[in-house]
């Protein structure tokens, strides 16, 4: 069996890798932790996982954390960085779900997150977790870098498209839109029942963080570095993020061309569905999954590419594809404990 620690485990990502884990067939979850909550039972915090045997929380620092095979870190950003270089001087292989790794230029990661980084050695070791993109690497590396969820969402979208070369890269355009729990559990104004009910808007417009991103893994896709523009928007719903993509085409291939492209990248990957033509994806498709469906379409009036996109923030945005990169590093089936379907209705 696995041991795994999970640091952070009373947050939204926490509570989902929980979910996940307790029916995954080789884990046993040995450590939690909680800074506001240690000494308690999870279960205090979170009633619905009453039934399971977990672990007592504790504090991060406690040296119980060092013992586990394998640590998901779902803290906030600039948090991760002290504890990933103890637990790697320990052997633990580390997968954080924050932003802490994810940049490779520790200069990009001060000018978009505000801190600087103290382990920069750690950006050229950790690798980006995206499994259908980074699969080989993700097996031998010891620290993962977890996607965010609107990069998931835009790079899963735009990789058949640009490895093939079939876009104009300065006209790539992404608009997304995210259920709130891709905001935290922690409360703020924004987040208030009376200011997202029944309300929609967009918000970091230009300067969102995830921007740097999204950018530097279109690059490696694309060949040479590039921009896009990407607006984030905020939308009345617990889960769920839909992108929609749009960019200029280079070449006048037809749209059943474009789509074969997309199958033949996407073959035999277990969570991405490329459907049929005139369909387009619903969140709701994904919810509680790991699952990804994207839908396409040539316009032929301006010569764009439309792409749309849908997963579960909390799933294959964060804590499932966690999980399936652990699956990837510990040589399991990729599917293992990830096999279920959206919730509908």
């Amino acid at each position: 069996m696995i041991k795994v620690g999970i640091v952070g485990a009373t947050g939204y990502t926490g509570a989902e890798l929980i979910r996940i884990l307790q029916g995954h067939p080789e884990v046993k979850i040995e450590v939690l932790t909680s800074q506001s909550y240690a000494g308690q039972e999870i279960a205090q915090v979170f009633p619905q996982l009453s039934p399971l045997e977990l672990p007592v929380l504790i504090e991060q620092e406690q040296d119980k954390l060092t013992e586990v095979d394998v640590a998901f870190l779902a803290l906030p950003h600039g948090v991760s960085m002290p504890i990933a270089a103890r637990l790697l001087s320990a052997g633990v292989k580390v997968i954080d779900l924050g932003a802490d790794f994810r940049l490779k230029d520790a200069v990009a990661y001060q000018t978009w997150y505000g801190l600087e980084h103290s382990y920069p050695q750690l950006l050229a070791e950790a690798v980006y977790g995206l499994p259908e993109l980074k699969r080989e690497q993700i097996a031998a590396a010891r620290l993962v870098a977890n996607p965010g969820c609107y990069p998931t969402s835009i790079l899963l979208a735009l990789a058949p498209a640009l490895k093939h070369g079939l876009l104009h890269l300065d006209t790539i355009i992404a608009d997304s839109k995210s259920g709130v729990s891709g905001a935290g559990r922690g409360v703020s104004l924004g987040v208030h029942f009376s200011e997202v009910n029944e309300n929609f808007k967009a918000y970091n417009v230009g300067q969102h963080r995830h921007t740097a991103e999204i950018e530097q893994e279109l690059a490696v896709l694309a060949g040479k570095p590039l921009t896009i523009t990407f607006t984030p928007h905020l939308v009345p719903m617990t889960r769920g993020i839909l992108s929609t993509v749009y960019a200029k085409l280079r070449q006048n291939l037809e749209e059943e061309e474009i789509r074969a492209i997309y199958r033949d990248f996407y073959r035999g990957e277990p969570f991405v569905k490329v459907l049929e033509a005139g369909q387009y994806p619903q969140t709701k498709w994904c919810a509680g999954s790991n699952r990804a469906f994207i839908g396409l379409k040539k316009d032929a009036r301006t010569g764009r590419l439309i792409l749309v996109s849908a997963i579960d923030n909390l799933v294959k945005g964060a804590s499932g594809q966690a999980v399936q990169n652990m699956n990837i590093l510990f040589g399991l089936p990729e599917t293992m404990g990830l096999e279920e379907t959206g919730l509908w209705p």
